[in-house]
C-alpha cells in the first residue's frame, strides 16, 4: 500500500484513453470508466453479451449446444475502446494497459462468484512466446491471482503445437487449427479450475482446453476473460 501510494504521488495516474487525471488510483478517468462497453447482460452460461431488449435467456450458441465449461465471467464487451486497449497490450507490449485491464477484471471477479482452486492462464506456444516476449494471459492472471488470493498454475497446461492465429480463421477452421494443440501434464484431482485469457471470441480455445482439463480430472472449469465477443442470438 505504501509503495503504491508513493508511486501515485510521483507519477499520478493518467487516463490511457483521454489523458485526463486518472480516478481511484487507476490510469482511467471516471468519465471514460463510465463509457466502457460493460457486459451488463451476459449469457448466463458463456458470458456472451446479449442485447438489452433481446427476448432470450441464453445466446444462440448456448441454445444450440452448451459449452464444455461450467461458467464464464467477462466484465466487458469486446467493442471500442476495449478492443483497442486489448490490442495495444497484446501486440504492442503496452504493459500499463495490461495492468489496467487486469485491475478491471479483478474488481469484477472480487464482487462475487465461486472461488476456484487455481487459475490457469491460456498458454502460448514457445515460438509465439519468443516472438511476442510475454504471454498476455499470464500478465493478466498474476495481479488477478494476487488480488483474489488464488494460486496460478503455469505447470499444468502447455501448447505443444504451433498454430495459426485464431483471429484469422472462421469457426470451423479454428477447431481444426487447435486439434491436439494442448497437453495437460498434471492430474487435476477434482479441482475447480479457472481458465484465464484476454478475450473470448468463439470460445474454441477454452473449449478445447476445458475438455483436456476435465479428461485430466478437473471437476469444474470456469472461464475468465477481460472481454467477451458477442455470440449469435
Amino acid at each position: 500500500m505504501v509503495y503504491r501510494f508513493l508511486i501515485n504521488a510521483i507519477y499520478p495516474p493518467a487516463c490511457l484513453l483521454c489523458g485526463d487525471p486518472g480516478s481511484h488510483g487507476r490510469d482511467l478517468c471516471a468519465a471514460c470508466f463510465g463509457e466502457l462497453p460493460w457486459n451488463r447482460r451476459p449469457c448466463p452460461r458463456c458470458a456472451a453479451p446479449l442485447p438489452p431488449d433481446a427476448d432470450v435467456q441464453f445466446c444462440g450458441s448456448c441454445l444450440k449446444s452448451l459449452p464444455a465449461w461450467d461458467e464464464a465471467r467477462s466484465p466487458l464487451s469486446y467493442a471500442y475502446p476495449v478492443d483497442k486497449l486489448v490490442q495495444r497490450f497484446k501486440f504492442d507490449g503496452d504493459l500499463p494497459t495490461g495492468r489496467l485491464l487486469a485491475e478491471l477484471l479483478a474488481d469484477y471477479l472480487a464482487a462475487g462468484g465461486t472461488k476456484p482452486d487455481c487459475i490457469i492462464p491460456v498458454p502460448l506456444h514457445p515460438s509465439r512466446l519468443k516472438e511476442r516476449g510475454f504471454n498476455q494471459a499470464v500478465e493478466l492472471a498474476r495481479p488477478v491471482g494476487r488480488r483474489l488470493r488464488i494460486p496460478l498454475r503455469l505447470d499444468v497446461c502447455e501448447r505443444v503445437r504451433a498454430t495459426e492465429v485464431q483471429s484469422k480463421l472462421d469457426a470451423v477452421e479454428r477447431k481444426k487449427n487447435l486439434r491436439d494443440a494442448f497437453s495437460v501434464r498434471k492430474f487435476m484431482d477434482g479441482k475447480h479450475v479457472a481458465l484465464l485469457d484476454d478475450v473470448i471470441t468463439t470460445g474454441t480455445t477454452v473449449e478445447v482446453l476445458t475438455r483436456a482439463l476435465k479428461d485430466a480430472g478437473a471437476a469444474r472449469v470456469s472461464v475468465w476473460s477481460v472481454a467477451r465477443a458477442a455470440a449469435p442470438l
